[in-house]
């Protein structure tokens, strides 16, 4: 007989997601991935594997602190893979997991669509604050 807990995990597993329900646990993930870090890591981590220092020159504005949590939080999700060559000096590179993959696809459209129109949002910014 399955735990109560798999039982309920299943169960949580087969109802349909509706991200505008407030208990729908896609939300969390929307939540993660709206993170303006998460938005420019995961991208640039789909080409090859990188270490931390490339990832810190590459993300211009981004603080170690906030390199260092994002990629944990990615890791922690299933997003992106740690992998520690266990070297002194410490030799550690972040790659997209399959999943984190296929969420860089829609973050690429996202970033190039951003890139395009930056200046008609600036303007509209500029035109409601007159």
């Amino acid at each position: 007989m399955p735990s109560r807990k798999t039982a309920d995990a299943a169960e949580a597993d087969a109802a349909p997601a509706d991200v505008w329900s407030a208990d729908c646990p896609s939300r969390r993930v929307l939540e993660l991935i709206a993170n303006k870090w998460a938005l420019l890591l995961i991208p640039l981590l789909r080409g090859k594997p990188r270490r931390n220092n490339e990832l810190l020159r590459k993300v211009g504005g981004i603080s170690q602190k906030m390199l260092t949590q994002t990629l944990r939080d990615l890791e922690l999700n299933g997003l992106v893979l740690r992998e520690d060559h266990q070297t002194v000096p410490p030799h550690v590179e972040y790659r997209l997991s399959p999943l984190g993959l296929s969420l860089s696809r829609t973050l690429i459209a996202v970033d190039r669509w951003a890139e395009a129109n930056h200046a008609q949002i600036d303007a509209a910014r500029e035109e409601a604050g007159k």
